[in-house]
């Protein structure tokens, strides 16, 4: 049984970082944060939950059989995560690259503390607990002092260099010109070793840099996921399912002239409109997996939006559900997300697996929550560090998307536009 309990909250944005601050005492953390960003589909500004009342943490073996389970039983709020390599739950497919990280490849937990912000107004949602924890609790995040900043001596290693990324790509297309595939995202990993990094610190200036809408601080124990996402990966809301996919990606500039002819030429660029399509083709395949008969439709299609570093391509596809099917089926039916596999979709992760040279584990996988009515919303896991503290292995990946237009030399730039602010962040 939660207690809930509504506070006004004088200066949100003050607020919400002494609150993650103070969050740091437990160890299970998820903090999610829209950064105020105007959507269609939102339901707070912000979002808090800590320390574990129970979880689950499991591999890719019938793991969302599991979650399901877990959901099932709990019927509370839950909040974790989903890895890329649950693929291998879903298809027959493995996982044999390096994995420096070490993540479990599926964690959730049940809160005992829960904070939602909507402009002024807290709602705080408590398990078991008296009011004196709650007011004790209110008291000392009012009274939280920001910990001091400490430069980072980090040296970033590059797994793939650009000789055999260049390589890699003409396989790829390789394979598009045979018709293996039409279109795969391919990643290469950056990753820093006996990194000594303060996680909330990297977390702050990382979302300062970008300010996206699907901001993530996920901390379980000594691992943590310091996430700029700007990609939602799936919504249930009610019957409705809402997918927005990222394909298309350009660079903003100063110079306010050449940022709209930069976002003018996105729109109308044939490669990156081509790329968007076809991921959305396989979207609208993967939500009809569930979805009640002809209800699956394109909302938006390549739709421009504009943020601090890019402007990108969005679109959303909606369809209806159901209520009988459970919402780890419609995960499992739409997981991992077609916007970093590619298309055909088995095809398309079957050979990235054979070219990328890291496991991906949390990255261009999800990270989100379940609420008791069983709606849930999940981002997808990009423009992020991964750090595991005990063994002080830091590691970021970026991708692109490789088409039959594809240039080699032009998709090496686009991986390295998308590694800018986590370079900043580290360096």
């Amino acid at each position: 049984m939660r207690t809930i309990l509504s506070k006004s909250v004088e200066f949100p944005q003050v607020f919400k970082t002494q609150i993650l601050e103070w969050a740091q005492q437990f160890n299970e953390v998820v903090f999610l944060d829209s950064n105020e960003y105007h959507q269609k589909y939102s339901s707070y500004d912000w979002v808090l939950a800590v320390d574990a009342f129970t979880a689950i943490q499991t591999d890719s073996h019938q793991a969302f059989e599991a979650l399901q389970q877990y959901q099932q039983v709990t019927q509370d709020w839950l909040f974790g995560y989903l890895s890329y390599d649950l693929k291998n739950d879903t298809e027959r497919l493995t996982s044999a690259n390096f994995d420096g990280l070490q993540f479990p490849e599926l964690f959730f937990f049940q809160p005992k503390k829960l904070f939602l912000c909507q402009g002024n107004t807290l709602e705080i949602h408590y398990l078991y607990c008296c009011d004196d924890e709650l007011e004790s609790d209110w008291e000392a995040i009012r009274n939280q002092q920001p910990a001091p900043t400490e430069p980072h001596e980090l040296s970033i290693q590059q797994r793939i260099p650009k000789d055999r990324y260049l390589s890699k790509i003409e396989t790829l297309l390789q394979h598009i010109q045979r018709g293996d595939i039409y279109e795969a995202n391919f990643c290469m990993e950056f990753f820093a070793e006996q990194a000594d990094i303060n996680p909330v610190q990297c977390y702050n200036q990382l979302n300062a840099i970008s300010s996206p809408p699907f901001a993530t601080f996920l901390k379980n124990k000594h691992h943590y996921v310091l996430s700029a996402s700007p990609e939602r990966y799936l919504r249930k809301q009610g019957p409705t399912i809402i997918s927005q996919p990222i394909k298309g990606t350009a660079k903003r500039y100063a110079d306010p002239i050449a940022d709209e002819q930069s976002k003018t030429e996105l729109a109308n660029n044939p490669k990156e409109r081509s790329e968007n399509i076809m991921i959305v083709d396989l979207v609208r395949n993967d939500l009809s997996r569930t979805a009640i008969k002809a209800s699956v439709a394109v909302e938006e299609l390549c739709g421009i939006y504009s943020f601090p570093q890019v402007h990108q391509m969005i679109s959303t596809i909606v369809s209806e559900i159901d209520p009988a099917t459970s919402p780890a089926e419609v995960l499992k039916t739409t997981f991992p997300m077609g916007s970093m596999t590619g298309a055909p979709k088995i095809s398309a992760m079957t050979i990235i697996e054979t070219l990328e040279e890291t496991k991906r584990g949390v990255y261009s996988g999800a990270v989100g929550y379940f609420t008791p009515n069983h709606d849930f919303d999940f981002n997808v896991i990009i423009r992020s560090i991964l750090y595991n503290a005990h063994s002080q292995y830091l590691s970021f990946s970026v991708g692109s998307a490789i088409t039959i237009k594809s240039v080699p030399e032009q998709e090496y730039e686009e991986c390295l536009l998308k590694a800018k602010a986590m370079f900043e962040v580290l360096q």
